[in-house]
């Protein structure tokens, strides 16, 4: 076990005692190690890099046409609340003479994903890296989420969804190609859970 994992194992049993709850009870016995480690497996984007995740894998292409790569599916935790929000990332790019593995979208997006963050700046991150990476003519990223903040405290509201976007390059200036690619995203549905 790592000593920040030893660390947070100690932190969560100071916040389960906090309840009023006995950690001897039997459900209880291990869920401050189960608890640390799920903590560091849900935040260890920050003990990676574009770089790593990427692995050197972009390719020649001659494609100059929009690539979309849709309905990836993320998990994050909401810097306000430590409460998790979760849905699906549309990215497009433009490619100008590169282009990236696709399962490298995918990972880009845990990486950013697995930090304490908001949606709004998780878009962002993923449009400036696909941006970074693929040295594209233009980058586009919507995010369709649902928000346990919103939905288990607060306002809890059940059904609402939170779309964010993030456009560069070309898709700030070119319409047609901001156009291309808003129409092929999926409209999501609400969710219910």
């Amino acid at each position: 076990m790592s000593e920040k994992t030893f660390a947070n194992e100690s932190i969560y049993r100071q916040l389960i005692a906090s309840t009023g709850e006995n950690l001897e009870r039997e459900g209880l016995i291990d869920t401050p190690i189960r608890a640390a480690k799920a903590f560091d497996y849900l935040t260890q984007g920050y003990q990676q890099t574009l770089e790593e995740v990427t692995n050197k894998a972009v390719f020649p292409s001659d494609n100059k046409e929009l690539v979309l790569i849709q309905n990836i599916e993320f998990y994050s935790l909401c810097e306000h609340h430590m409460l998790p929000f979760h849905g699906v990332a549309h990215v497009g790019y433009l490619p100008d003479g590169q282009v990236i593995g696709l399962s490298k979208v995918a990972r880009i997006i845990d990486m950013y994903a697995r930090r304490l963050q908001i949606q709004e700046n998780l878009s962002q991150q993923v449009a400036d890296a696909i941006m970074e990476v693929t040295a594209c003519r233009g980058v586009a990223v919507v995010m369709d989420a649902s928000h346990m903040c919103m939905m288990m405290r607060g306002v809890n509201k059940q059904h609402s969804t939170t779309r964010s976007t993030a456009m560069i390059g070309e898709f700030t200036t070119n319409n047609q190609a901001r156009t291309e690619f808003l129409a092929a995203v999926p409209k999501r549905q609400p969710s219910f859970g």
